[in-house]
């Protein structure tokens, strides 16, 4: 089925619907294989890292499960096994959003997919999973249901998204070379969670995913000696507990070794804590800037 590509005009609302949505419009969707759509990224939103276009791919397929399921059930991030990162998106661009889903239950949905600016691939997903809950537990079915025939229909006026800050992090005195340690202190309120969501605050995977970039980076730049690198993979991604607001998060970033198969030369396995306990983990990979290998 092909649907209506005119774009809505109407004000953008500011909160629900609004501060963490990143789909604009679906565009086609082709039973429950494949889903396409678009975002445009404001031109003031100065800050839009790799982890929002895959928050952005995951939305769009959570939009096609929640329809087939008749708005009983919602997807949650759980597994992502490879994501793979070839350009960073800029404001004012619009990423065309392609879903594969592989199956969809009221247990779970697997899919890939991958997002384009003007043709050109700039993020792919594999290997993803998102298990299904009740979806009265996180949002009002029929509010949901209304978005998503404006979705289909025509699409809701783009620049809804205001930003989000920079995740603020204290580095944790035990760290040492190749190893840093830090804390994440979530905020208690903030516009994201009117969106994510409604009627169970939950601090999103993909901004924790960002995070834990920022000591993944710092890591990676040690080892490489003033030499500029780029992500090029994140793989391993497990989400095993929501983040509620207000919670304060230990975050790892240690340095290791690639597997003999991997081209990048460095690796940063990641963990996040809180309350001592594993709620999230990734591992990162770096290339030299400029190589294409």
């Amino acid at each position: 089925m092909v649907l209506n590509t005119a774009r809505a005009t109407s004000a953008a609302p500011t909160g629900r619907f609004a501060a963490f949505s990143f789909v604009d419009q679906i565009t086609q969707i082709q039973g429950v294989t494949r889903v396409c759509g678009l975002y445009t990224i404001p031109e003031s939103v100065d800050h839009f890292p790799a982890s929002l276009v895959a928050e952005a791919l995951g939305q769009l397929a959570a939009w096609v499960a929640m329809s087939t399921l008749g708005f009983s059930h919602r997807p949650v991030a759980a597994l992502a096994g490879d994501t793979k990162i070839f350009s960073l998106p800029k404001p004012g661009d619009t990423l065309e959003l392609i879903i594969d889903i592989e199956s969809c239950d009221a247990e779970s949905i697997v899919y890939r997919g991958h997002a384009l600016v003007d043709g050109h691939k700039v993020l792919e997903l594999a290997d993803t999973v998102g298990s299904m809950l009740d979806i009265s537990e996180f949002d009002d079915p029929v509010a949901l249901a209304a978005d998503f025939a404006l979705l289909s229909a025509g699409g809701r006026a783009i620049g809804a998204f205001k930003g989000v800050p920079r995740p603020s992090l204290t580095d944790l005195p035990e760290s040492t070379l190749g190893h840093l340690q830090a804390q994440l202190a979530v905020p208690a309120q903030a516009a994201f969670f009117e969106d994510h969501f409604p009627r169970r605050p939950v601090f999103p995977a993909t901004l924790l995913l960002d995070a834990l970039l920022q000591l993944a980076v710092r890591v990676a730049a040690q080892a490489a000696s003033g030499k500029t690198l780029r992500l090029t993979r994140i793989t391993n991604v497990k989400v095993r507990a929501f983040t509620a607001p207000g919670a304060s998060l230990v975050l790892s970033a240690l340095l290791a070794a690639p597997g003999s198969d991997e081209l990048e030369p460095y690796m940063v396995k990641l963990t996040a804590q809180g309350e001592g306990k594993t709620i999230a983990g990734a591992k990162m990979y770096f290339a030299f800037a400029g190589d294409t290998a």
